[in-house]
């Protein structure tokens, strides 16, 4: 049996887990090195991605910094979250304010350090990117539309991150000879990017309680419900013109499988969206926004499935 103070020690443990959204940052790490085997460097050896040191740093000091960003998140929104997510919030307050904040100091620290080893464009990079972080929980958050924009635009920064690691190594023709790859990281990004938004918007819609007692002007406050879900239908339909590249026009194998299913589910998700009007539904969509991007980084594999029933791709060249 554990005594009281081992207790509180792994409760501890567990709500700051929660805060940094552990469940997330392996999901993260996968997406990198998926994009890297199927998209970015396809032509090497799955394995030496695998095992490339360099890209563990990128991939590692995206993790690190993706998790200082949600404890920066939480401190701010400490307030609202007492409102939109008490039983959450009750949780991640286990773990004091201080604590928090060192632990977030450490992280971005250590991020920004280890790039280093990489080349001193991913540390500027990294340093960057956890500037942009802060200053998006510290003041745009609150602005309509902006944050919005900006919060899709961080989640979808990392991948630039793994971009850049490989497009650095190569040279200029190279780089001007791989035109059609950088339009499917392109449609990709794009594809992630307002999927990403969407979510966000469905958030402030789920969250209009604890955003209007703590001066959130978000959309659905600013201009009402209604006009927060027809600029949403407006996005949904956005998403068919990335999907319409990389389906008809660029080779992404098996994964328009993915884009066909995605296209369905988005449907419904507008039908239900102009139905539903409690925070219990609109916590629905979100929950299957997140499981369309989740699902699209499985199956990014899609691309070239032959990796796995194909073992020795693996080990030797493609």
């Amino acid at each position: 049996m554990l005594s009281r103070k081992h207790k509180l020690v792994v409760l501890k443990i567990i709500s700051l887990f929660s805060v940094v959204r552990g469940y997330n940052i392996p999901i993260i790490a996968l997406a990198q090195y998926l994009s890297a085997i199927f998209i970015l460097a396809p032509e090497q050896r799955a394995l030496s991605i695998l095992l490339d040191f360099r890209l563990f740093i990128i991939v590692l000091a995206s993790s690190c910094t993706i998790a200082s960003g949600y404890i920066i998140n939480s401190f701010y929104d400490s307030n609202k979250d007492l409102i939109n997510r008490p039983n959450k919030s009750q949780l991640d307050r286990l773990v004091s304010q201080k604590t928090k904040l060192q632990v977030y100091f450490g992280l971005n620290f250590f991020s920004a350090f280890i790039c280093f080893f990489v080349s001193y464009r991913a540390a500027l990079f990294y340093s960057f990117y956890i500037f942009l972080i802060w200053f998006y929980s510290h003041k745009i958050k609150r602005y309509p539309l902006i944050g919005n924009l900006m919060a899709a635009f961080l989640a979808v920064l990392p991948f630039f991150g793994i971009l850049l690691y490989y497009y650095s190594k190569m040279p200029l023709y190279e780089i001007e000879s791989n035109s059609g790859k950088h339009a499917v990281i392109l449609a990709h990004g794009v594809f992630l990017f307002l999927l990403i938004l969407i979510r966000e918007m469905i958030k402030d819609l789920e969250n209009l309680k604890g955003d209007f007692a703590n001066d959130y002007k978000t959309i659905p406050i600013i201009y009402g419900e209604k006009k927060a879900k027809t600029i949403i239908t407006i996005l949904t339909f956005l998403t068919i013109l990335p999907v319409y590249f990389l389906i008809n026009i660029y080779d992404v194998g098996y994964m328009d499988i993915y884009f066909y299913f995605s296209f369905i589910v988005l449907i419904f998700f507008l039908l239900y969206l102009w139905k539903w009007q409690t925070k219990e539904r609109y916590l629905m969509l979100h929950n299957v926004l997140k499981f369309l991007i989740v699902a699209g980084v499985f199956c990014i594999i899609l691309i070239n499935p032959s990796v796995l029933w194909h073992g020795k791709k693996v080990l030797m060249t493609i």
